[in-house]
């Protein structure tokens, strides 16, 4: 399920730092109930030692310019957050309406429109549009003993290995039970060197990936590719995806 929020700046623009990801994760945890704000952030759900939050959100769309470390929004922008947890958009649509203007970073935006996307029919294969970069990763140990992390591109074959298992993850984490992914896939379908992001979060790089992607899934994981997103850090606003209809000619 998802929803997407429309805003629109209530003194002519809204200016965000230009990486602005922990701006909105940080929105977010504030419109929600307190109870699950701080059971989201400090537990969400876990696995052995992964800690999995159970949503994801985009990158802000609409007309934009980039001037002096900032993107600048001078009409209506939207956000798309989705999770496979009803009462987790539910707590969030309701907080946000009912708080009139609302607060993002250092501007007071008005909320134009809450609208909630229709449940999409199951597609195999299907074509992903990446709404905000997708990032996958390794930690590995070097010869000196320090530690690194890895970031793969969407033309390595580990990309698509650690996608489809960390959506098996997220499967078996939210319903108690295992799904089959033989023969599954997430691979690119438009996607070039342009597309890839780099991005600061508290300060650490991440780097992720736009783009479009063929994915070849069954449905569970379909369903939590399109609610929870794809790869890691969804909860920083990596990995949102939406489905992808290429233009035909008429």
């Amino acid at each position: 399920m998802r929803l997407r929020l429309t805003f629109a700046p209530t003194n002519g623009i809204c200016a965000l730092p230009v990486h602005y990801n922990q701006v909105m994760q940080g929105f977010i945890y504030r419109h929600l109930t307190p109870e699950m704000a701080t059971s989201l952030h400090d537990e969400g759900y876990t696995e052995g030692g992964r800690r999995l939050k159970m949503f994801v959100f985009s990158r802000l769309m609409g007309s934009s310019l980039v001037r002096d470390g900032q993107i600048v929004f001078a009409g209506e922008f939207s956000l798309v957050v989705a999770s496979p947890e009803v009462s987790f958009l539910e707590s969030l649509a309701l907080h946000v309406m009912d708080a009139g203007e609302l607060q993002l970073g250092e501007n007071r935006v008005r909320l134009v429109s809450v609208e909630v996307g229709a449940e999409e029919p199951y597609q195999c294969p299907v074509l992903l549009q990446a709404l905000s970069p997708i990032t996958v990763y390794s930690t590995l140990s070097r010869a000196d003993g320090k530690r690194k992390t890895y970031y793969y591109s969407p033309f390595e074959p580990e990309f698509s290995d650690q996608i489809v298992c960390n959506l098996q993850r997220k499967w078996r984490v939210l319903s108690g039970s295992e799904v089959s992914a033989d023969g599954a896939y997430v691979k690119p379908w438009r996607v070039n060197v342009r597309n890839q992001h780099i991005a600061l979060y508290k300060g650490t790089v991440i780097k992720g990936w736009s783009g479009i992607y063929e994915a070849y899934l069954p449905e569970p994981l379909f369903r939590m590719a399109l609610d929870a997103g794809l790869g890691s850090k969804n909860s920083q606003g990596f990995g949102c995806v939406g489905l992808y209809t290429p233009r035909t000619r008429g």
